[in-house]
This record gives structure tokens, C-alpha cells and sequence, in this order.
């Protein structure tokens, strides 16, 4: 099996410019911009927060407690803001629930139209109610799991450090536990961006050409990457490599136009229409790059159907 990786790439560019710019239509570009804005909800990176405490180098057991006790003391004296707190932070997972929600219905949403060469909103939200729902369920699990490792590497990392902030640092006992952790968490977070990649770019569109629930196109995809698994590290290399140089060009092009192009990016929408070349571009090459592993996976027509005007 000859699998190639920019012929694949070259094929979705060509794909990509044939679909917004000849010729050029305005109206498209919003509506499949607006596919991409769904589909990417809730994509951003994890972002952490330090804790300062008084002493920058020695953090005591009775400030912990003393902290706890502040906690406590203010929940009592204040138990109906504490009420709402509670109730805000259940309806903030609520809401982040409900984006996930649109979010998975939006991949398939952005992916018909790159398959079809359209730009669509209601017709492929409907028709793939029961994928998007599949996959809906499927990352809130996956989800769930992972929320559960950060508290306990955070919990872990919490005790190692009290440990050694309070004995004597000592480099022959104290230094390889500190990196033996360092690489676990790097191994898992690599792991976990090649879930979230494989999930997106292979995992969705085997959903989308078998109509599959997520668990059974996991079962497909996991068949073919056990036989040939490094094909797939390197194409999750290769994207890593064109999201620097896409990042780069971003900025060189923000500072050119006085950072008003970074302006346009910050707006959610807005941003995901400026940026829409450069998402079809990766979506199309997924798909190029999945159909070279056997006919069952091929997902583009062989004669595409006539171009739709977008939905008023």
C-alpha cells in the first residue's frame, strides 16, 4: 500500500480553491464559516492558573488549613452567595453540555458541505441527528475521563510538591520522580492530542460514510491504524508542522494589516469565516488522506454532486 501525504494535501488545496474561490461567493464563505464556528466549539486549549501563597518558598501544612477554615467560615457567613455559586457552576456545565451538544452536530454539518461542495445548514443538522448525538455522548464520556486524570495528577503533583517543599531537597531522591512525572504527563498529553485528532479526522468521517455510532467507527479506524499505525503518527506530525507554519502566517499577516486581522480573528465567527480557507483545507486533506487506506473509506463522490447555493 503506497500511502502518500502531500498528494493528499495538494488535492484538498485544490479542493478548497475550487470551492470558495471559483468563483467567489460572499454568501457561501458565511454559511460554511458558520458550520466551521460550530463544529470547533469547545476546540480551545486547557488553560491554569498559579496559587500564590505569602511565603514564595515554604508553603506550611497550617496554611493549608488555615485557608480551609477561611473556606468554611465564609460559607457560613455567607451561605446565600455560596448557594449561588453552586448553582452557577451547574449552569455553566450545563451550558458547556449544550455546546458540546451543537458542536457534534456541527462536524458533520461542516463535513457534508466539504464532501458536496455546498454550504448547508438545516438539511445535514437533521440528517445526521443520530451521529451527531453518538458523538455528543462519546466525548462527554471522553471528557469526563479526562477531568477525572487532571484531578488526580493534579492531586498527586499537590502531595509531591507539599512533600518536598517541606524536607530537605535532596537531588539523587527527589529529582527522578520529578521527571518520571514530567514525561507521564507529556506522554499522556500526546496521547490525548492523537485521540482528539483521530477522533476528528478519521473517527467522524468513518461515522459519516457508514453511518455508525462513534464506538463502532473507533472499531474501524483502530483495524486499520494497528496495521499501519506509523503512517498515522506521522500524519499527526505533518499537522502539527502545518499548524506552526499556519500559526506564523497569521501573525506576519496580523502585523502587516496594523493587527487588525487579529482583531477579526478574536471574534468567534468572524474568525472562523477569515480562517475558512485554511479549515476546509485541513478537512478536505483528512479525507484524501483516509481514502488512500481501501474503498471503504472513500467518501468523496466520484462525480460531485452540482455546487448548492447557500440556505437564506
Amino acid at each position: 500500500m503506497n500511502i502518500q501525504f502531500f498528494a493528499p494535501f495538494s488535492s484538498g488545496w485544490k479542493r478548497m480553491t475550487q470551492a470558495l474561490f471559483r468563483p467567489f461567493q460572499i454568501g457561501k464563505w458565511f454559511v460554511l464559516g458558520f458550520t466551521v464556528f460550530l463544529a470547533k466549539l469547545l476546540d480551545g486549549s486547557f488553560r491554569g492558573s498559579g496559587f500564590r501563597f505569602k511565603d514564595k518558598n515554604h508553603l506550611l501544612w497550617k496554611d493549608i488549613v488555615e485557608i480551609v477554615d477561611r473556606i468554611q467560615d465564609w460559607i457560613l457567613e455567607y451561605p446565600g452567595w455560596f448557594t449561588l455559586i453552586i448553582i452557577g457552576f451547574f449552569f455553566a456545565a450545563a451550558i458547556l453540555i449544550l455546546l458540546l451538544w451543537i458542536s457534534s452536530r456541527g462536524k458533520f454539518m461542516f463535513l457534508d458541505n466539504v464532501v458536496y461542495d455546498r454550504a448547508l445548514i438545516s438539511e445535514p443538522w437533521y440528517r445526521f441527528r443520530a451521529e451527531g448525538n453518538s458523538l455528543f455522548l462519546w466525548r462527554l464520556v471522553f471528557g469526563l475521563i479526562m477531568l477525572g486524570v487532571i484531578i488526580v495528577f493534579a492531586v498527586v503533583l499537590f502531595a509531591t510538591a507539599f512533600n518536598f517543599i517541606n524536607n530537605d531537597f535532596e537531588p539523587a531522591k527527589h529529582i527522578p520522580p520529578i521527571v518520571g512525572f514530567g514525561l507521564l504527563a507529556f506522554l499522556m498529553t500526546v496521547v490525548v492530542l492523537y485521540i482528539v485528532l483521530f477522533l476528528n479526522d478519521f473517527v467522524v468521517p468513518i461515522m459519516y460514510i457508514h453511518r455508525r455510532s462513534a464506538v463502532q467507527a473507533w472499531g474501524m479506524f483502530l483495524k486499520i491504524f494497528s496495521r499501519h499505525w506509523i503512517y498515522f503518527i506521522l500524519y499527526g506530525l505533518l499537522i502539527l508542522i502545518l499548524h506552526i507554519l499556519v500559526v506564523f502566517a497569521v501573525v506576519m499577516i496580523g502585523f502587516f494589516t496594523c493587527c487588525f486581522g487579529f482583531v477579526l480573528l478574536v471574534i468567534p465567527y468572524i474568525g472562523s469565516v477569515v480562517l475558512l480557507p485554511v479549515s476546509y483545507t485541513f478537512r478536505a486533506f483528512s479525507l484524501e488522506f483516509l481514502e488512500q487506506f481501501g474503498p471503504e473509506f472513500k467518501i468523496f463522490p466520484q462525480q460531485p454532486e452540482p455546487a448548492m447555493l447557500s440556505e437564506e
